[in-house]
């Protein structure tokens, strides 16, 4: 039986470019204007908007990476879930996806190819959208995601950079999926942990539409290769405020431990670590594994108003996120872990 991660120099988000290469490449070009964008690249949001009038925009997002399971379908099924996430974040709604595949196919039999095809598309029937088509090469290893677009009304979009002083941060899914697949690679992960590790990826984060129809969530995004530590960085690194994030608070998936006592992480973490190190208070012992892990198809970061937490446990009840800590006035650092 071939291991799909076998193929792959990285895993799932982990595979992506780290911040500040990113940021080489991204500076010195310039798009042309156009007032109808609303969310370009900028404030590297999770997907870009645009006004297509009369109240209503178009999100238009693409993520596709290298294996990061063994399992062909389940490949298909966590790429897809993944790559939909960015609409949810966007508070929008998904509506048709295309597919990106990247074939070795005189190392790869593509009948594999086609179970991949049979994971993604079995997430877009769940999420209630067409996979309508795609683009295919073949390549010197796997490669899978998708180009997705949505539909969100302009007063709905939720960006990454909105916070504001006094909101309560939540997330909606545990953090290590980045601990738990190095594992697999490796051989080392337990029986029954798989499991785990499938189930947090690929559950859709379909509450982040519902979340758009809600003012009172000022920012909102998804967690995924930069870790929680970045993303909460972009959530704030920008603005006049800081947060404060309490360590015990955050929730991992069961089992984490007995595998980052064996300092098993991806190596990602270690470029997570570095892009982030000088702008985050407390984070000088073991703890910059959970916080950096890149993740794939992690949950929503939300920052929220107090007065609408209420009305915000009762949308999200059939997800129960976790209130992780809080944004606060700008002080020395960007964020502050707190042990307790």
């Amino acid at each position: 039986m071939i291991r799909l991660t076998q193929f792959s120099k990285g895993a799932g988000c982990g595979c992506k470019i780290a911040p500040g290469i990113l940021e080489q490449i991204l500076h010195g070009g310039e798009s042309m204007e156009d007032k109808n964008l609303l969310v370009g690249y900028g404030s590297r949001d999770d997907a870009a908007v645009y006004d297509t009038g009369n109240g209503d925009a178009i999100i238009s997002t693409t993520d596709f990476f290298l294996p990061i399971v063994d399992d062909p379908f389940d490949f298909g099924r966590v790429s897809a879930t993944n790559a939909i996430s960015d609409v949810y974040a966007m508070g929008g709604k998904p509506v048709m996806a295309l597919a990106i595949l990247g074939w070795p196919v005189e190392k790869i039999d593509p009948l594999v190819a086609r179970e991949v095809m049979n994971g993604a598309r079995s997430v877009c029937n769940k999420a209630g959208f067409p996979l309508a088509g795609g683009h295919s090469i073949d390549s010197a290893e796997p490669i899978f995601g998708l180009s997705v677009t949505g539909l969100v009304k302009k007063t709905n979009i939720k960006r990454n950079d909105t916070v504001k002083e006094g909101d309560l941060l939540y997330l909606t899914k545990p953090l290590g999926t980045g601990v738990f697949s190095t594992a697999l690679k490796r051989g080392l992960l337990k029986e029954g942990d798989y499991a785990k590790l499938i189930e947090v990826m690929c559950t859709l984060n379909t509450s982040g539409h519902r979340l758009g129809l809600m003012p009172g969530v000022h920012a909102m995004t998804d967690v995924t290769g930069f870790g929680l530590a970045g993303h909460l960085l972009e959530m704030v690194g920008k603005n006049t405020c800081s947060a404060e994030i309490e360590l015990n608070a955050l929730p991992v998936i069961e089992g984490l431990k007995f595998y980052t006592d064996l300092f098993i992480f991806p190596d990602n973490t270690t470029r997570n670590y570095n892009a982030c190190k000088d702008k985050i208070s407390g984070m000088d012992g073991t703890e910059f594994i959970l916080l950096c892990d890149p993740q794939t198809s992690g949950g929503l970061l939300i920052s929220l108003d107090p007065d609408s937490e209420k009305e915000f446990l009762q949308v999200m009840k059939e997800v129960e996120p976790v209130r992780i800590g809080k944004i606060t006035e700008r002080k020395e650092f960007a964020v502050y872990l707190k042990k307790s």
